[in-house]
């Protein structure tokens, strides 16, 4: 009896469209996470030395899925960012943020 094939599923490509403002990308050195049962809230600011506030300049609302989803992307990115240009060093005696020492080392 012929073995029976699981159907392929169908690749969709998928445009995206960068808008000039977006292209120009916004910095941020801080990025505040919260979340809810339905959600996942991550809140990008600036910290800039000598000023006593930051501001949000751009808030992400993702699902718990997609949240994790952009975790894997993102520890899969930093794997490959340093595998090709070596380990990413952290001040784990960080004075600005103290509850930094306590990251984990992604492997």
């Amino acid at each position: 009896m012929p073995e029976k094939k699981e159907p392929q599923p169908i690749q969709q490509q998928i445009n995206i469209e960068l808008g000039e403002k977006e292209a120009e990308g916004i910095y941020s050195n801080l990025v505040i996470l919260s979340h809810s049962p339905a959600e996942f809230v991550f809140d990008f600011t600036r910290i800039l030395p000598g000023l006593p506030k930051g501001r949000v300049l751009a808030r992400i609302i993702m699902t718990p899925q997609h949240a994790k989803l952009f975790m894997r992307a993102l520890i899969e990115n930093i794997q490959n960012y340093e595998n090709q240009y070596g380990e990413i060093n952290i001040d784990r005696g960080d004075k600005i943020f103290p509850g930094m020492g306590n990251i984990p080392k992604i492997n």
